[in-house]
């Protein structure tokens, strides 16, 4: 994989996108983003310090319905980065990886279909390192806060070499550990109460409710009274 990394870009998916006509698997990073951004639109904070990576890759006869894999890998990958450095992290599913109860990585995933099949897969990274959260409110975290503050750069390299190592669903199951424990959910519009039961092998999630058992494709979960 050709690796290239910049001082400064908008957005590190966006500028990786220019690479996908060339069929060729190629890391992007950045030492700060402009604008970067997170799932729904949101903007995720990028300053100097943290570690800012995508990756284009071509996943070979992918069907769609077997996509959430890909964002499996890319949260096990965040947390084995984290475990190397002595940080117990959690996903919180989907895409997000907590720390100490906050936010410390956010996941943005952008394929590329053509029929039933994966054509490409844009998968972007937000790991704060050394990067100052503090204007968050204390919903984020950063590496620097639990451990000596590693260098970005060290970093970054563990998590391409993570990224690029095999995992399994099991991993990610394993360190959604929210499992078991009653969450909140929102769901098109509306806040509830539930008890998360698994992860299906699509990325499901199945909770209970109110002794009624209901699987979640589309939704937003809370772990914590008083999350946003």
């Amino acid at each position: 994989m050709r690796i290239e990394h910049l001082h400064s870009v908008d957005s590190t998916n966006e500028y990786i996108k220019r690479y996908i006509p060339n069929r060729e698997n190629v890391a992007v990073s950045a030492d700060m983003q402009t604008g970067g951004r997170g799932t729904k639109g949101r903007s995720f904070l990028s300053d100097m310090g943290g570690v800012f990576l995508s990756f284009l890759t071509f996943p070979a006869d992918m069907v769609a319905a077997k996509s959430f894999r890909i964002m499996a890998h890319a949260a096990v990958s965040v947390c084995k980065t984290l475990e190397e450095y002595g940080i117990l992290p959690e996903i919180k599913w989907p895409n997000d990886v907590r720390a100490a109860g906050r936010k410390i990585a956010g996941i943005l995933i952008e394929n590329g279909l053509k029929g039933d099949r994966v054509d490409h897969s844009i998968v972007g990274v937000g790991l704060n390192v050394q990067n100052d959260v503090s204007s968050l409110g204390g919903i984020a975290v950063s590496m620097r806060e639990l451990v000596a503050p590693p260098p970005a750069e060290a970093v970054r390299q563990k998590l391409i070499e993570n990224f690029l190592a095999p995992s399994d669903f099991g991993e990610y199951r394993a360190r959604a550990r929210f499992l078991g424990r009653t969450i909140g959910v929102e769901e098109g519009g509306r806040r509830f109460t539930a008890v998360a039961r698994a992860i299906l092998d699509d990325g499901r999630l199945v909770v209970e409710r109110e002794g009624e058992i209901c699987t979640l494709s589309a939704a937003e979960i809370f772990l914590d009274r008083g999350e946003q």
